[in-house]
């Protein structure tokens, strides 16, 4: 398999940034291996939107997008579950 790029929304690097430093690590892990394979055992498709995913790491989400032709991943939110479908 192919490793996929990884991009954030500039609004997700300031969600990462806000994250205390365990999470931040075990997040970064996280989406490390998304790199790897995209779409891991126990991710979600969000309904309402054709390429949007969740992963979930405890009580946190990481949302993106998975681009298969350019071999992409954008990140666009990573948020608390309590906070990661409100809009804003």
């Amino acid at each position: 398999m192919t490793e996929y790029s990884i991009t954030f929304k500039s609004s997700a690097v300031k969600e990462f940034r806000r994250l205390p430093t365990e999470i931040k690590q075990r997040l970064g892990l996280v989406i490390d291996e998304l790199s790897q394979n995209p779409r891991p055992i126990g991710i979600v498709k969000l309904k309402g939107n054709d390429n949007l995913y969740r992963v979930r790491m405890g009580d946190y989400r990481v949302v993106y997008e998975i681009d298969d032709s350019a071999k992409l991943i954008r990140i666009t939110r990573i948020r608390h579950r309590k906070d990661v479908y409100r809009q804003r």
